[in-house]
Order: structure tokens, then sequence, then C-alpha cells
């Protein structure tokens, strides 16, 4: 860490959570109505900073961008039933997703693993958008094996203090052409098995031998990059947690990012479009399709109670065990399970891109199907989770 910045951690004046919950909406409804960007309403892909960075400006003055982070820090502070509220009126308006890795991700970490010099520094610039942050995880030949990385980083000294030399590369890096610094997960101690030399650094993209080159995907976007590292000089301080401790604070990374990608947004707002197409084809009157439907919608409600009960654990600063995998796993596959019944449910239109006329409404049905497949795989596969539940909650023989 390279400053002696001492910003001190902002507070919000509303306790929110002593709000009824009807006014809260009513609050959060107002005010998205009123501010969000009405062309960046429902977009097909994830926004850039360039495009939604000036929504999330207003999000920070307010004192919003980060709903769940405690209020001494900046945060709102929100209960999880107050969580899901936010998130609801959110997708009824169609606000897009910012780039967010370090409230939803970073922000969580830091308060739990970070040094107080480390909070005081990073903190305050994810609450002012100072700082974006992508994430530095998966590399070419390690990705469900993330242990399996090879991106090194060699302890040097000189007269420039004690720094890490880091070199290698990542990959499938989401939004890094945006980000100004990465979190990494770095090779440290080559000698030891492969989960305990292992080491976790923050790096601010500013610094020299850093080339970010970006992917187009199966949808023709640049949501994902590639990272490459020429001995790239990283202070010491930015070191979280011990040498070589980095896979414990890896997973409990993992374990953020799994609740986060457990969120019910997107499934709420995929079943919002298939009732959306549903009604415009008069599907309703259909029994066999009704079922179907109430089926989904039942299962969305159920991710919202198990999202919350995750989001409580969080907040309390408890360990996230490996059965949040449970969590990731749901979340996917009804989203993915919306999006395909969406699909169905365009009939011969299911597989043009972009909004589709269906007479009573414009619903666009392949966007859902596009994002909901490499959700079932980013934050390590439903089919990882599944052995993770297997072996280490179920204690079925590996």
């Amino acid at each position: 860490m390279t400053t002696a910045a001492t910003t001190t951690a902002t507070t919000t004046a509303t306790d929110y959570n002593a709000l009824p919950n009807e006014s809260f909406r009513a609050l959060l409804r107002d005010f998205f109505e009123r501010e969000y960007p009405a062309e960046l309403r429902f977009p097909t892909t994830r926004l850039h900073v360039h495009q939604i960075g000036g929504w999330t400006a207003r999000l920070s003055q307010r004192g919003w961008i980060a709903p769940a982070w405690p209020v001494e820090w900046g945060g709102m502070g929100l209960t999880p039933e107050k969580m899901i509220i936010f998130f609801e009126e959110q997708e009824r308006w169609g606000v897009g997703r910012a780039p967010d890795q370090g409230v939803v991700l970073v922000g969580p970490l830091l308060l739990q693993h970070g040094t107080e010099a480390q909070k005081r520094f990073y903190l305050p610039k994810i609450i002012s958008n100072e700082h974006i942050w992508c994430q530095g995880y998966s590399e070419p030949n390690a990705g469900s094996d993330l242990a399996s990385l090879r991106c090194e980083a060699v302890l040097a000294h000189d007269v420039d203090g004690d720094h890490f030399v880091v070199n290698g590369q990542k990959t499938w890096t989401t939004l890094a052409q945006d980000a100004t610094h990465i979190f990494l997960l770095v090779r440290t101690d080559k000698a030891a098995k492969k989960q305990q030399g292992i080491s976790f650094l923050l790096v601010d993209f500013k610094t020299p031998g850093i080339t970010v080159r970006p992917i187009r995907n199966i949808g023709g976007h640049e949501e994902f990059c590639e990272v490459f590292f020429e001995n790239v000089r990283v202070p010491q301080s930015c070191l979280v947690g011990p040498l070589h401790g980095g896979w414990t604070i890896a997973k409990a990374l993992l374990g953020f990012e799994r609740v986060h990608l457990g969120s019910p947004k997107q499934a709420q707002y995929t079943l919002a479009r298939v009732a959306e197409a549903a009604s415009a084809l008069h599907l309703f009157d259909d029994a066999g399709f009704v079922d179907r439907y109430t089926k989904l919608r039942l299962d969305v409600a159920d991710l919202g109670t198990l999202y919350s009960r995750y989001i409580e654990k969080v907040k309390r600063g408890e360990p996230l065990g490996p059965d949040v995998s449970m969590l990731k796993v749901f979340a996917t596959d009804t989203f993915s399970n919306l999006a395909d019944l969406l699909i169905e449910v365009g009939g011969c239109a299911g597989a043009q891109r972009g909004d589709v006329d269906l007479g009573d409404a414009c619903v666009d049905l392949m966007t859902s199907w596009f994002n909901a497949r490499p959700a079932t795989i980013y934050g390590g596969s439903n089919q990882i989770q599944r052995n993770i539940l297997a072996t280490q909650v179920l204690r079925l023989p590996s």
C-alpha cells in the first residue's frame, strides 16, 4: 500500500431497517424511477463503467452503493429482509448491474481479513467509486481446480523496500478493461503443496507490466478479459492475510462470491420476462404451462429465503462453510430453468436475438439464456459444487 491515506469511514444517517417494509420499498421505488437512466433499463449485456458510471456515482452520493456493508464503513447495513426488497425493486425497474466486485467481494473480505490500514485505505475508495475492482483467479490451466494456478509472485528486497515481483497470466477476468485494481491469487512457494503455497495480493492496474486483452463471448460482447503480468512490482503491504496463507483467503472470497451468485436477482428478472411473454401469448389459460410456471415461481421464492439465510451469516461475520455451494447451485439452476422456459414460451421466435414482438408485448427472449449458461460455470462449475456438497457436507466417499 503506497499511501498514508487516512480517509475515515462514512456513515449514513437513516436507519433503513427501522422503516416499515412498504415505506422502504416506496423510498427505493421513487429513487430508482427518478434517478436511474431510462436508456439503461433492462440492459441485455453487462454495462461498462463509461455507460453506468453516472448511476453508480448517484448511488455513492446517496449512500446506497453498498447495501450489505456495515453503516460505520459507509454501507446501508440492511437486514436480509431489506436486502431482498432492495433487489426486488432494482429488478422491477430494470436497474443494470454495475462493475461491483469491490462492493460485493473485496469489501467484505477486507472487513474480515484486512489490516486496519488496508480497511482505511481501500474501503472508502470502493464506496466513492474511485477504485473499480476485478478478480484475478482463473488461469488457462487452473479454473475449477484453482489450486493448480501458476501465476508466480517472488518476494524481493531492495532499496525501494519489500515487494513481490509477479509474472504470469489470468483469464476470464470480468470487465478488467474497466478496472483500476485487481485482487490476485498467486503462487509464492512452488515447493509447498499446491494449496499451501498461495498468497493473496491487491494490485493497482497503473503498475507497469500489466496488459489487459478483452475476450469476445458467444453473445458478441467483451465481458471477459485475459490479464498478463510481466515483472509487476507489488508492495508487500498489499498482501492480505499471511504469506502463503492465500488459499484460506481465497476460500473465504469464494464463499462471498457464491453468496453473490446465489442472489435471486437474475431468476427474478427472468421470471418477470416469462410472465410478460406468457401473458402476451395467453399461456396462463394453459394448465400445463401454469403448473411449470408455478413450480419455478415457488423455486424463486425459496431461493430468496435461502439467500437471506446466508446474507445473515455474512452480516454476523460467521465463516461460510462448504454448504454455501448449495445456494450457488440452486440459484443458477433456477435461473437456467427459467431461461429455458422463456425460450420455449417464445416458440418459433424463441431463437431470435433482441426484443421479439409477441403481439401484446415485446420481450427479449434470448439474453437470459445466454447469461444463464455461464452462470452455472463461473464461481466454480455446478458439477464441482455438487462434488463439494457430496464430499464435504454429506461426507459421501469420493
